[in-house]
């Protein structure tokens, strides 16, 4: 994304509305500009903020005899008032930015809106997952930080060398040179995504294993990593997870579960 130079009048409206941050007035320039390694090119700020069409030259001159007198002249809050945001033609790699930030890009490798992956919401028509298995969904970034694809090839780089088995039908899957060894395209590395997830599964009595792998090579990475955890319930409607995760110090409850990677409650067995 960037925003027109020409059109721009330095309001300050669209910094709060980017989700990483990567927008700031440039006081030697005076005018708003977007950091082009932050930006991850979610639209937010061009769909996020109504647009007037206004004179630039006009505004500024406005604003600035107002400013003799110490009167503000500003434009609602919710409104660019000269229709400076604009969105700029994305090639190859910078093009995966959008396709993982902006919700209403599908992937080309699944044809799913936002983040690509269906996760483990569907595995009762999937059987992705299959009773004794655990399908973990780890997810990097999250808005205010969003994740390289650097961080998260150095994750599943670490977890293809605990042996997972990583779902063939996931984005980042895709841009994977060899599922063998986790390791993602290069020309792709330096792309900051706003949120990605891998998805894995591996055997039950592995889920130890597999969280500790994770954590530790979390702690090496400069992006928020958080894991869900899934399984399929036998006949009875019971879950071997369930043990699992106690024994791990992390609290469970039926439903969707996500593991903090950080510091871990004192959970309490249910009797």
């Amino acid at each position: 994304m960037k925003i027109s130079t020409d059109r721009c009048v330095a309001c300050g409206n669209c910094i709060p509305v980017c989700p990483v941050g990567a927008i700031d007035i440039d006081p030697s320039i005076r005018r708003a500009v977007v950091d082009q390694e932050r930006c991850v090119e979610c639209f937010t700020c061009y769909r996020g903020l109504s647009t007037e069409h206004l004179n630039p030259t006009l505004v500024r001159t406005i604003r600035t005899v107002l400013g003799w007198v110490r009167v503000r002249f500003d434009p609602e809050p919710d409104v660019c008032p000269t229709a400076a945001i604009e969105p700029q033609e994305l090639s190859w790699p910078r093009i995966v930015r959008r396709a993982f930030s902006d919700p209403l890009v599908p992937h080309e490798s699944t044809g799913i809106h936002g983040r690509g992956t269906e996760e483990v919401k569907t595995n009762d028509v999937t059987h992705r997952v299959a009773e004794g298995e655990a399908g973990f969904t780890i997810e990097f970034g999250r808005p205010t930080v969003s994740a390289s694809f650097r961080d998260i090839s150095a994750l599943t780089e670490a977890l293809a060398g605990a042996g997972v088995e990583f779902e063939a039908n996931n984005p980042v899957t895709h841009l994977m040179t060899d599922k063998k060894t986790g390791r993602i395209r290069e020309d792709v590395l330096d792309e900051r995504v706003l949120s990605a997830i891998v998805e894995i599964k591996t055997t039950m009595d592995r889920v130890p294993e597999i969280l500790e792998t994770a954590t530790e090579a979390a702690k090496k990475i400069d992006t928020i990593v958080s894991i869900g955890v899934s399984t399929r319930c036998d006949d009875e409607g019971r879950s071997a997870l369930e043990d699992v995760l106690h024994d791990e110090g992390f609290a469970f409850w039926r439903g969707k579960t996500n593991l903090g990677l950080g510091r871990r409650p004192q959970v309490t067995r249910a009797t």
